[in-house]
């Protein structure tokens, strides 16, 4: 190896050829001294074979001295050259070549090294070489650095290290120790770039990996000849590696493609370099089954497609899940009828058939009735087999070619199509089918070995070739509405009146949403007597004062604030309005002792702090809570009856009663209704209203009258208008009464004169 200084061992020039010259040249010098100078004696003393012997000797040693001279040129030329290629192959290297002290600092890098850490040659001198060492690694250079000068033995690494730009590359070094002229250790360092190594190890790695997956892989040449296969490949296929290496992937060839399959199969491969999709492909034993197959070409500058490697997954699996993902994404789960996506893309077809042909069909909505009830009082497990025998009965009514769906909740939608050219026709036919559904779902229902009895409402609209679906939908939509409102076992066919309807109700909706600002509700109040007719109570009733429709009852508005979910800030006002004045009753003796009724909705009492608004307006207010009284209708307090009976316990906490209104009319379960804390059972007045008539209703009024005695609740009869019905009630031990028999619902300052002329609170009929 090259010493510092370039020369290497051998080629300096001879100590004793130099000092000779010298000398020789000193000889001659002293002699001529003598001779011509020194000598004192004259020249013309000098004789000639002496001076010709001088001259011989000098000539002589003036040739050596040639000789000598030329020797120590072609000495340095040897030299030089020697330097130069020493620098050559240290500045020139394709690796990185330095010089580091024994406290780390560099003292001399080539070409190659500054161009790995990307700083000149000049600025990298006496810098530490740490700074170059990610972080994370400086310790493992440590130990590297510190067991060369340990041993003295070669030692390398790898790690990581950084160039001034922050970007890191992957370093192998090699390291030796060396003694400087000046008895100092330095680091003699060999640095390489192995991060494209690095990389591919990480791949070849990564490759390995994937070749063992749980994926099936196949490799074969660019003829599709198989070169290679995964364990998982046998597992899937349940071919061994020797009985398919050697062959083309056409041993898998299920016989479910055509020749044009591979053929596009293939060109896309030329063309990409790569295909993706799903195939079906046969296994040893001959079973046919489903694949997502990716193909990769491996490409390569020179010789372009040298390996195609596939991927493949068992999907067959997945195809049945399709088919199942097909059923939830455009099938009812519960009924397995078409639901409204799949009804949407049927109507599309439906409409653009009839635009071609000219054809009259018909869209119908239907109703199940009283649906909810069942529901909430007998659970929604019946519920759902009332919906999946209806279903049946429907799908079973209709023609070869029509739709039955299922819209949502109780709602199904009827489609029939080519009913004729004539509107007249088309109508004719849908009266026909709907009489159909009337019957097949008149017939009772068996739900859990109990009798049902089941009802529709029909909304039809008929469509040509100019209608569209957005219209349909609304105008069907509209018709059922019209047919609920008119009762069970309802057809009504959508008219452009209807519409005039719909564009009321929506207005109607708009100032609903501003009463309570515009303070158009008030309340009215009707008395309530006990058998003794002395008024022991008051129900509040609301009204709206509607600027142009005037004075309007609940059944014009609730069910639309209901809908709106306006009901829950016109509950409060109620609630809190109910409080306040039960105060102001406290400071008259007529009206102190009254008990206040206020209707409660069931969106209202489901709120979560219903409970909070009910001792809010009592503590805001001061009112004696023991003189409010809050109706439930039947189907709200069994609608969850857990959480019913945990606010109805809290409420009555507070000194609160509660009645049950409407009662007779739903599916009560007495288990349930006597865990309810109930003080007053209410009679509907539909059952007061046919007292008088052969049938079912005196009975009902009988039965919870009795009932109301045996579970210690106060009865109430709602709806008496004859001295007749209240007779009947008086006689079967009804304790009180509500009706105009006794009062119409009266203003606040009507209500007020009216007990003030009745000091006794006695009303006589």
């Amino acid at each position: 190896m090259a010493s510092q200084d370039g020369y290497t061992a051998g080629t300096a020039p001879r100590r004793s050829d130099a000092l000779s010259a010298r000398a020789l040249r000193r000889r001659a010098e002293n002699t001529l001294r003598r001779q011509v100078i020194g000598s004192k004696r004259k020249l013309d003393d000098l004789s000639l074979a002496a001076m010709q012997q001088n001259l011989h000797e000098l000539r002589v040693h003036q040739i050596e001295l040639k000789m000598q001279n030329e020797e120590l040129r072609r000495t340095q030329a040897a030299r030089e050259s020697l330097q130069a290629r020493y620098f050559d192959l240290f500045d020139l290297a394709p690796v990185g070549y330095c010089t580091v002290s024994e406290q780390g600092l560099i003292q001399q890098a080539n070409l190659a090294t500054a161009a790995l850490l990307g700083l000149g040659r000049r600025a990298l001198a006496k810098q530490p070489i740490s700074r170059f060492i990610l972080k994370d690694d400086q310790d493992m250079f440590y130990l590297h650095r510190k067991q060369l000068f340990a041993t003295g033995n070669p030692q390398s690494c790898e790690l990581r290290m950084i160039r001034k730009d922050g970007s890191q590359f992957f370093a192998f070094l090699a390291s030796t120790s060396a003694l400087e002229q000046n008895g100092l250790s330095v680091l003699r360092i060999v640095l390489t770039d192995v991060t494209e190594r690095k990389r591919a190890e990480d791949e070849l790695r990564i490759a390995a990996v994937a070749f063992a997956s749980q994926n099936g892989m196949v490799i074969t040449d660019p003829k599709g000849m198989i070169l290679r296969v995964n364990p998982a490949f046998t597992r899937l296929t349940d071919y061994k590696p020797e009985e398919v290496i050697g062959h083309t992937m056409a041993v898998l060839k299920s016989g479910r493609h055509d020749s044009s399959f591979y053929q596009r199969m293939w060109k896309t491969l030329q063309e990409k370099g790569h295909w993706q999709g799903e195939i079906w492909n046969k296994r040893k034993n001959a079973q046919i089954y489903a694949e997502m197959l990716s193909i990769t070409a491996i490409l390569t500058p020179d010789r372009g497609v040298i390996y195609y490697v596939g991927c493949f997954t068992d999907i067959t699996d997945d195809k049945e899940a399709e088919a199942e993902i097909h059923r939830l994404a455009y099938y009812d789960p519960l009924t397995r009828l078409p639901n409204r996506r799949l009804l949407h893309d049927r109507l599309h077809q439906a409409l653009a058939a009839a635009s071609r042909s000219g054809l009259y069909g018909a869209m119908f909505f239907i109703d199940v009735d009283n649906f909810k009830e069942l529901n909430d009082t007998r659970g929604h497990g019946v519920g759902d087999l009332l919906l999946i025998e209806v279903a049946q009965r429907l799908r079973g009514a209709l023609r070869e070619g029509d739709t039955v769906a299922r819209q949502g909740g109780d709602e199904f939608v009827v489609l029939l199509e080519d009913l004729g050219t004539e509107i007249a026709e088309a109508t004719a036919l849908s009266k026909r089918m709907a009489e159909k559904l009337f019957q097949v779902i008149d017939r009772s229902f068996t739900l859990n070995g109990h009798e049902y009895q089941c009802k529709l409402c029909i909304g039809v609209r008929l469509f040509g070739k100019h209608d569209t679906l957005e219209d349909l939908f609304k105008h069907a939509d509209l018709a059922l509405y019209q047919a609920k409102n008119a009762g069970r076992n309802t057809l009504r066919f959508f008219h452009p009146n209807m519409q005039e309807a719909l564009d009321l109700r929506s207005a109607l909706e708009a100032d609903l949403s501003q009463a309570l600002e515009r303070r158009q509700l008030q309340l009215f109040y009707q008395p309530q007597v006990n058998a003794a007719a002395r008024v022991i109570g008051v129900e509040a009733l609301l009204r709206w004062q509607h600027p142009q429709r005037g004075l309007l009852l609940p059944h014009d508005f609730i069910a639309l604030a209901e809908a709106t979910g306006s009901i829950q800030s016109i509950g409060l006002w109620v609630l809190e309005t109910a409080c306040a004045q039960l105060k102001v009753w406290e400071n008259d003796e007529r009206t102190r002792d009254l008990k206040l009724a206020v209707n409660v909705s069931a969106r209202q009492f489901r709120q979560p702090d219903f409970v909070t608004q009910v001792r809010k307006a009592l503590e805001v207010s001061c009112a004696n809570p023991a003189c409010l009284k809050l109706e439930l209708t039947e189907s709200l307090v069994l609608e969850d009856v857990q959480d019913t009976i945990v606010k109805m316990r809290a409420i009555q906490r507070l000194g609160v009663s509660f009645s049950m209104d409407d009662f007779g009319t739903g599916y009560s379960c007495l288990s349930s209704l006597a865990r309810l804390p109930l003080d007053q059972l209410k009679i509907d007045a539909a059952f007061v209203r046919n007292l008088s008539k052969k049938g079912n209703d005196a009975t009902i009024a009988r039965t919870i009258i009795t009932m109301g005695r045996e579970m210690a609740m106060n009865v109430i009869a709602e709806g008496v208008e004859t001295v007749e019905q209240r007779d009947f009630l008086e006689k079967h031990g009804c304790q009180a009464y509500q009706g105009n028999l006794f009062s119409r619902p009266l203003p606040l300052e009507e209500f007020e004169e009216f007990v003030k002329r009745r000091p006794e609170g006695i009303l006589v009929p």
